[in-house]
């Protein structure tokens, strides 16, 4: 039997548009009625992403999520696949997949994973066309997704707002959420969900301030397409809610709250049993005729008396060596380079900071350490056990990248002082023959650009800048001297070790950067579950 003809029919069916590699996504296909039931609520019947690597990243999961309610488990034979991806040499996920036995399911992953540019007349009329031909299959479809945040970051703001025509237009970025309003306005899903940083809550246009657009026209998105095609249809109006409350503070989720205060739609997801300082603004649409009295009491996403540390998301993640960038790179050179740094920096502390000097001059780097490794080992804990499937023996996407040796002596300051001060340093605590070439260096606007993640804490925010360089997440152990790895990153933001990353490692670091987290997800679609049972 297909997984097509075994839907069910009291799915709710999800839309997740600029879905990346699906972190939203698979958070709701994930939760389950009741814990162990194996009844699954939400049923992801489309997907679009516009960039080719986090596509075919999207695809396969979709693939592996119709393995799963096909065979009632992921088959021995995607584990198979998997070990032939670690150890080099595995065919492409369309060529192995894509024919033979496993050719239907890939098909109907292909149908429903769609490599789409929202924004372009002909790809918007397939994405319409794909929803007309699913959503008779549910009795309701929410829309969930988030627009390119690049327009709304702090950092993206910096960089545009010396162009004058941005200043007063913005970018076609600023405006890609209108793509919700054409699906809410012709399809009026019962709830839907945005997600996008914080800094949209302060982004401008000209004189106009953003967020009061976008809130004025999701509430209303037929009204805000008057005269579109895309308004046909029997819109209905929508309330804006915060997905979280503090029940036991006697919270309630209301419209007037977040109308007071819109940092109320701020996720703080190390709150929540992740172990990553995310914040990031999610807003909750519910329809009109779904807002019963019962919505403001629904519980909010779980809470938890302590943090989840770095160490704890990386136990069982085997330890590496980073890699040298302009020569030659093996042990004995690693070790070398190493070294040489490690007394650059002992002098450059003239013998001032004796404990950090202390740990230094200690330090023996390990060069019996790989670049990439595939084997776990045997430490856990209980967020690591719950991203390792059981049957899943190999490491994916956990290869370290290249640094040059100027920067992996000023990892080795950074880890040195972070275990004697206990925090990370900012770039007045660096000796002045430790700085970067950097015009910024000295003014603070970037005093962490090399920032240590401390092990006992949940690391800062996993972005889409970890492409570029591992400057901001360094490794706390100075024997390693290097940064995250993808497979690390994904961790931190709670993806299962069987979620394999596709493309080359910059497209891996920044699909895992700009995806919501698979667990904050599945708690948000807990509570739009608990709503949409109220109707």
């Amino acid at each position: 039997m297909s997984a097509a003809s075994n839907r069910n029919s009291d799915a709710i069916g999800v839309i997740d548009i600029f879905a990346g590699p699906g972190g939203l996504g698979e958070g709701f296909s994930s939760l389950e009625t009741r814990p162990g039931s194996g009844n699954h609520p939400f049923e992801l019947a489309i997907s679009a992403e516009m960039e080719a690597s986090a596509h075919d990243t999207l695809r396969l999961r979709a693939f592996y999520r119709l393995l799963c309610r096909q065979e009632g488990a992921p088959p021995p034979e995607y584990f198979e696949y998997l070990r032939r991806v670690a150890k080099g040499g595995a065919p492409c996920p369309p060529d192995y997949f894509g024919g033979g036995k496993w050719k239907a399911l890939w098909e109907e992953a292909s149908r429903e994973a769609l490599n789409l540019t929202l924004g372009l007349d002909e790809h918007n009329r397939i994405l319409f066309e794909r929803i007309d031909g699913v959503r008779d299959r549910y009795k309701e479809i929410i829309l969930i997704g988030g627009p390119p945040c690049q327009a709304y970051s702090l950092v993206g703001r910096s960089r545009q707002s010396k162009d004058r025509s941005f200043r007063t237009k913005g970018s076609t970025k600023h405006f890609l959420y209108k793509q919700y309003l054409g699906i809410l306005a012709g399809y009026s899903p019962a709830i839907f969900i945005m997600e996008n940083v914080k800094g949209i809550l302060t982004s401008r246009v000209g004189k106009n301030e953003m967020f009061d657009a976008i809130v004025r026209d999701l509430h209303d998105p037929a009204a805000a397409l008057a005269g579109s095609a895309s308004s046909s249809g029997q819109s209905k109006r929508y309330v804006l809610l915060p997905i979280h409350v503090d029940a036991e503070s006697g919270q309630e989720r209301t419209a007037e709250r977040v109308a007071g205060n819109p940092g109320e739609f701020i996720i703080r997801c190390e709150n929540h049993g992740i172990a990553q300082a995310r914040h990031r603004v999610i807003i909750m649409g519910v329809r009109e005729d779904l807002v019963g009295p019962g919505v403001a009491k629904v519980p909010g996403l779980d809470t938890r008396g302590t943090r989840e540390s770095i160490e704890k998301a990386l136990a069982g993640l085997p330890k590496l060596r980073s890699g040298l960038s302009r020569q030659p790179d093996g042990p004995d050179q690693w070790m070398k380079v190493v070294a040489e740094e490690r007394d650059r920096v002992v002098k450059a502390l003239r013998g001032h900071r004796s404990a950090i000097t202390s740990e230094l001059k200690a330090l023996v780097p390990d060069h019996t350490l790989p670049r990439r490794s595939i084997n776990y080992t045997k430490e856990t804990s209980p967020l690591a056990k719950w991203l390792r499937h059981p049957a899943q023996d190999v490491v994916l996407n956990h290869e370290t990248r290249n640094h040059m040796p100027s920067d992996l002596g000023r990892y080795l300051f950074s880890a040195a002082f972070a275990k004697v001060h206990e925090r990370s340093p900012s770039s007045e605590d660096f000796p002045m023959e430790l700085a970067p070439d950097h015009v910024n260096w000295a003014s603070g606007d970037f005093a962490d650009r090399f920032r240590v993640q401390m092990k006992d804490l949940p690391s800062n925010t996993v972005t889409s800048h970890l492409s570029k360089d591992g400057h901001a997440f360094i490794h706390w152990d100075a024997t390693q001297c290097r940064s995250l790895t993808v497979r690390e990153a994904a961790r931190l933001q709670s993806f299962p070790d069987d979620y394999l990353f596709l493309g080359n490692r910059t497209q891996q670091y920044v699909q895992v950067g700009n995806a919501v987290p698979p667990l904050i997800a599945r708690q948000i679609a807990k509570v739009v579950w608990s709503i949409l049972k109220l109707a």
